[in-house]
C-alpha cells in the first residue's frame, strides 16, 4: 500500500469515462454559444445547454483527476451483445413510443432491455416493467406533463 508510481498510476475506464465526459460537455458548450444565455429569472434558450454542458464538464474533470490517483487499471472486453441489446432496445421504444403510447413502449424497453444481462429471469422482467412503466406515466406523464400517448387507445 505504498505511494503510486507514475509508470502505474491511471485508472483507463475513469480515463475514459473523464474524455467522454469531457467531449460531451465541450460539445454542449460549442453548440450552444451562439444562443442567447439569459438570467436565472428569464432563462433564454442558451441557459440549459450552458448550464449542464459545463456541469458535465466539470464531472469528467473530476472523474479524470481521481482516475489519476488511482492504480492502473485496464479497460475489460467489450462486449457487444449487451450494447447492441440495450441499443434496440432504445430504438425500438423511441419507434413505438408514437404509435403504441408510452405504457407498451416503455415495458417493451424494460423487458428487451433486460435480455441484456445473461441472468435475466422473466418473471422478475415482468414485475419490473409493470412497476417501472407506472411509475413513469406517474412522473412524465402525469408529474412533468410530457406530450405523448399513453396508450394505442
Amino acid at each position: 500500500m505504498g505511494a503510486v508510481s507514475a509508470a502505474t498510476r491511471g485508472n483507463r475506464p475513469d480515463l475514459l469515462a473523464s474524455a467522454t465526459l469531457i467531449g460531451l460537455g465541450g460539445l454542449a458548450l460549442w453548440s450552444s454559444k451562439d444562443l442567447a444565455f439569459g438570467s436565472a429569472a428569464m432563462m433564454g434558450p442558451g441557459f440549459m445547454p450552458m448550464v449542464v454542458g459545463s456541469m458535465v464538464l466539470v464531472l469528467g474533470l473530476i472523474i479524470g483527476l481521481a482516475g489519476l490517483c488511482k492504480g492502473a487499471e485496464p479497460i475489460g472486453k467489450v462486449r457487444l451483445r449487451p450494447l447492441l441489446i440495450l441499443l434496440a432496445a432504445v430504438g425500438g421504444f423511441a419507434l413505438a413510443a408514437e404509435l403504441a403510447g408510452f405504457l407498451i413502449a416503455s415495458a417493451g424497453l424494460i423487458l428487451f432491455g433486460s435480455m441484456a444481462d445473461r441472468e435475466w429471469r422473466l418473471r422478475e422482467a415482468l414485475i419490473s416493467s409493470v412497476v417501472l412503466s407506472l411509475f413513469g406515466l406517474v412522473v412524465f406523464i402525469y408529474g412533468l406533463d410530457v406530450q405523448m400517448p399513453v396508450g394505442p387507445f
